[in-house]
Parts: C-alpha cells; structure tokens; sequence
C-alpha cells in the first residue's frame, strides 16, 4: 500500500482506484487459494507421494501377478510400519485434523494394479471424510484393477493417470462403469 500512496500521492481519486484495484486482485488472490486448498486436500502433495511402481508388475506378466484372487495381500506392507508412517506423513502434510483414525494410509497407485507396497512416495494420509474421500478412491481401484485385469484399460495409463490425479480418473471411469463395483458400492444398490 505504501507504494500506492506514493504513486497517488495529491490524486484522492486515483488513490482511491489504486486502493479499490490492490483489495480486489489481494481478495481474488485469497479466494483462489483458498479454493487451490480445498480441491488439493483429496489430492496428495506430489512432492511428497508422486506415486511409485513396483517394477516387478508388467503388462506381460498381469495375470501372474495382480490379476490373481490374493495377490494384494501377499504384497501388502504390514500395518505396524504403515500406521507409522501415517503419523510421520500427517506431521509433513501439515493437517489441521491430527487424529489418525480420520486418515487411510493409502496407496496412490493401488497395489491391485501394480503400485509399489513399501515405497513412500506411493503412500500418502488419504482423509476418510469429505467429498473426495477413502471411498471414493477405494471405488477407483476397484474399477481400474478390473479394466486392466480385462484389458480394456492400459497398465501403465492407469497407473499414470491415477498417479496425476486419482479424482479425474474416477471421473473418467467410475461413473461410466458403475457395473464393475462390488455390489454395496453400486449407485442402484
């Protein structure tokens, strides 16, 4: 403001359009990251989970591997080291809310369709409440893992595409496959 009162400096009038012009753009300013914030809260912090695959998992070899009935649990990290990081990624995402019951640690590439276990870049504190919530991605990696296991859908796009931004992809395939979710999770159930 300082600088605009120098500039405007004998004009009462340019000083009160210069004045009217800095609350507008620092309000715009404000919203807009407010609003930044809110759309990214289900998303994770890519500096911190860009997601990781397991190199073990290839297109040649899907049917061995996370298309077989059980494959997710023989990979699946366990809980105790999980539940840790958890408490470690929620101080790194800095959130309001600290209490760990109100987070999934999650795998941003699902282990269904080969996410890495154990890598910490594919893990992130996924809030189980809001819009975009635990359930909403639970959805996702139901469908994707179905849509590749079937072919119908690229091993690696899925994991990119998720990997970029797993709400798009849900837009992009949940609600045109609502078939392929277990039966609780059906919109008609």
């Amino acid at each position: 403001m300082l600088v605009i009162q120098r500039m405007t400096q004998g004009c009462p009038r340019a000083a009160f359009f210069c004045s009217t012009q800095a609350w507008i753009v620092f309000a715009c300013l404000s919203l807009s990251g407010s609003l930044l914030a809110q759309n990214n809260s289900s998303l994770p912090n890519p500096r911190l989970t860009p997601g990781a695959i397991d190199p073990s998992v290839t297109p040649h070899n899907l049917q061995t591997t996370v298309c077989v009935k059980g494959y997710t649990a023989t990979v699946r990290p366990d809980k105790r080291l999980t539940n840790q990081l958890k408490r470690e990624q929620m101080r790194l995402y800095g959130y309001a809310d600290a209490n760990p019951q109100h987070y999934e640690e999650d795998h941003l590439i699902p282990l269904n369709i080969g996410g890495n276990p154990s890598d910490a870049h594919n893990l992130w504190p996924q809030p189980r409440y809001g819009a975009w919530s635990a359930d909403q991605k639970n959805d996702l990696e139901f469908v994707a893992y179905k849509l590749v296991c079937s072919g119908q859908l690229d091993l690696k796009e899925a994991q990119q595409r998720i990997a970029h931004n797993w709400i798009e992809a849900y837009q992009a395939w949940v609600p045109s496959h609502p078939h392929l979710l277990p039966k609780g999770r059906r919109g008609s159930d």
